[in-house]
């Protein structure tokens, strides 16, 4: 739902500025695969973004994707900021935001690096919750009562990835005892 609602959020974003015949090509949650957009971009498109935090997470980061999108003829719109880097001043401001943005993040995290110390110190932090490993026994021993990962996924709520490791990683144990 959150995942859905920020979609239609951009979406939007795309259409108030124009961009609608673009929206179908480009409005594309960068975080799973800025390769595969840097591939698909063609010669004389403009990539649009509606927030720089939604292409890069380092000022490295960025200064790489407009190097790819530069060699590719590309450009780059983040409709947030109003910037083009068809510009001379849209390319000085987006390296002078994404060194701001960059410094901002580390800001954060080390915020929460001293966060997680603290509640640590004064025993408040539990941590992650255990992954499907801490099951690994269970899974065994259906495993060795007969059951199939189809059975054992949902009796222990663990995916089927979760099962295939825990049972591929006894079996290297196994081999090497």
């Amino acid at each position: 739902m959150v995942r859905s609602t920020r979609l239609r959020s951009h979406l939007e974003d795309f259409e108030v500025a124009g961009d609608r015949h673009q929206i179908n090509r480009l409005a594309i949650d960068l975080r799973p695969q800025p390769a595969a957009v840097l591939e698909w971009v063609r010669e004389g498109d403009t990539l649009v973004v509606t927030k720089l935090d939604r292409l890069a997470r380092s000022v490295a980061d960025l200064v790489s994707i407009i190097a790819a999108l530069k060699v590719k003829g590309a450009g780059l719109r983040i409709l947030a900021m109003n910037l083009d880097t068809a510009t001379p001043t849209g390319k000085l401001m987006l390296n002078l935001l994404g060194s701001i943005a960059e410094f901002e993040r580390e800001l954060m995290l080390e915020r929460q690096r001293e966060g997680i110390a603290k509640a640590k110190a004064e025993g408040k932090y539990a941590g992650r919750q255990p992954t499907a490993r801490a099951k690994a026994k269970e899974v065994l021993m259906m495993r060795a009562e007969g059951k199939s990962v189809t059975d054992t996924m949902p009796a222990l709520g663990i995916s089927s990835a979760s099962v295939f490791r825990i049972l591929a990683e006894h079996a290297e144990a196994t081999r090497a005892s």
